[in-house]
């Protein structure tokens, strides 16, 4: 008695396309691209659309409230070439994200040190590290805008009772003093970014390494400069490549904090470009927004290259 399965006995055609199919669910990288459509999507509705209308937005008249406009090429972008604010503009970013990324850095990388050593509650230290990154912006900057009121604030009480000013300091009716305010607060804020993703890196560095430095006679700063350093690097370079665009694009914390005054001295891009916006001037906040970036572009070109020529 003789058995026919039902591959025996079916068309030849359809068996091989069932088989092309298993074949196709078992390759990898059909099914990576699959799995990748979704982000995708994603990435051309919420970012390559918002950039792509901003720049054609940029190359109009267009204003908030009226449906005609016309087309004027760069005129916009002329028009910024002779505004004064829009130079200070560009100045207060520059200033503001070379001031705050190397500090962001630099207290970072020593905050993940010690923190990667071995101590009673370290894991509370490290959750209660991030709260300062995961509190919404607008809430920790309304702290810090009553840390530097000009009357109640505490930095001024404390300074006067060590006598080392007579006065409380005017934080936000100066440009430096405001600037400088904008600053400390954003080291704060960005502070967790870098320690985290530093430390990330260090748990990955093996104690073996740190082992065979030290029979060879390497202290502890030569153990950290030829085999923490190498080894975090590129960690260390995309961190601060991401932060570069975090601050370049910070606009909640400055907006809640000064709004770009005194007088429009403390304006970045995102806050002038908000604040023309809200005088119905739209193509021209959007000429305002996208002249970042060309900076940003030149950053990412300049690090990017860096890690890869490393690699």
């Amino acid at each position: 008695m003789s058995v026919v399965t039902a591959e025996q006995g079916a068309e030849p055609g359809a068996i091989a396309t069932r088989r092309g199919r298993a074949h196709f669910w078992e390759r990898e990288a059909p099914l990576a691209y699959l799995f990748m459509v979704p982000g995708l999507l994603i990435l051309l509705l919420f970012m390559a659309y918002p950039f792509f209308l901003g720049i054609y937005l940029s190359l109009t008249d267009k204003m908030v409230g009226f449906a005609d406009f016309s087309f004027v090429g760069l005129d916009n972008y002329r028009l910024l070439l002779n505004d004064p604010v829009f130079h200070k503009t560009v100045a207060n970013t520059l200033i503001y994200s070379f001031v705050t990324v190397p500090f962001k850095l630099l207290l970072g990388l020593g905050l993940a040190l010690v923190l990667n050593q071995t101590f009673h509650f370290s894991r509370f230290v490290r959750a209660g590290l991030l709260l300062p990154w995961i509190v919404p912006t607008a809430i920790s900057s309304l702290a810090w805008l009553m840390l530097f009121d000009s009357v109640l604030s505490p930095i001024s009480w404390v300074l006067k009772s060590w006598g080392v000013i007579q006065t409380n300091i005017n934080f936000f009716g100066d440009r430096w003093n405001a600037i400088g305010a904008i600053c400390v607060a954003n080291i704060w804020r960005g502070l967790p970014f870098f320690a985290i993703s530093i430390l990330a890196g260090l748990q990955a560095v093996s104690n073996e390494l740190y082992e065979a430095a030290a029979l060879d006679g390497a202290n502890a700063f030569q153990r950290f400069m030829s085999v923490t350093l190498p080894v975090i690097r590129n960690i260390v370079l995309i961190a601060t490549l991401f932060s570069i665009i975090f601050t370049f694009s910070d606009f909640q914390l400055i907006y809640v904090l000064t709004k770009g005054g005194p007088a429009s001295s403390t304006h970045v891009f995102g806050t002038y470009a908000y604040q023309t916006m809200g005088f119905s001037a739209l193509g021209q906040a959007a000429a305002i927004a996208l002249s970042m970036f060309p900076f940003l572009a030149l950053f990412a070109a300049i690090l990017l290259r860096y890690i890869r020529a490393e690699d």
